[in-house]
């Protein structure tokens, strides 16, 4: 049997939505995980902040970009269990993607977050991740814009 990441046999799948460094391939591969899909989404009533690196916050007035993956519950432990990955707990959350599909998925959002200007090599990672999976231009303005 094998004890790879990503094999079936690790449970089902859930669907996640990853809006900071798990939207970048690098940092999946890192952890071991290769998505089979990617499909892009966004998250209504959240903002995101580089603090100095992503974390949400609600509000009414924003939406946040980001991809929506298939993933077992073990991925999910493994990945954000990492050591510098900090402390994100999951939420349910609907997420719409480009074909106005409204589906339920697992979001991690860290509990609070600091004051702490953007880290601009992070940030324009993310950028560069977000332009690779076609986010809009006008949400890849914001974020660039970001203190």
């Amino acid at each position: 049997m094998s004890s790879g990441i990503n094999t079936p046999s690790n449970g089902p799948r859930v669907k996640a939505f990853f809006y900071g460094s798990f939207i970048r391939k690098d940092v999946q591969a890192k952890s071991g995980f290769v998505p089979q899909k990617i499909e892009v989404a966004h998250l209504n009533g959240f903002d995101i902040r580089i603090c100095p690196h992503a974390a949400l916050s609600h509000s009414d007035r924003h939406t946040v970009y980001g991809i929506l993956v298939d993933i077992t519950h073990r991925q999910l432990d493994a990945m954000y269990s990492a050591p510098g990955v900090g402390v994100f707990l999951p939420q349910a959350v609907l997420v719409k993607t480009v074909d106005d599909k409204v589906v339920p998925a697992l979001c991690y959002i860290p509990p609070s977050y600091g004051d702490e200007p953007a880290d601009r090599d992070y940030l324009e990672k993310l950028i560069v991740a977000g332009r690779e999976h076609g986010f809009p231009e006008w949400y890849l303005a914001y974020l660039r814009a970001m203190p």
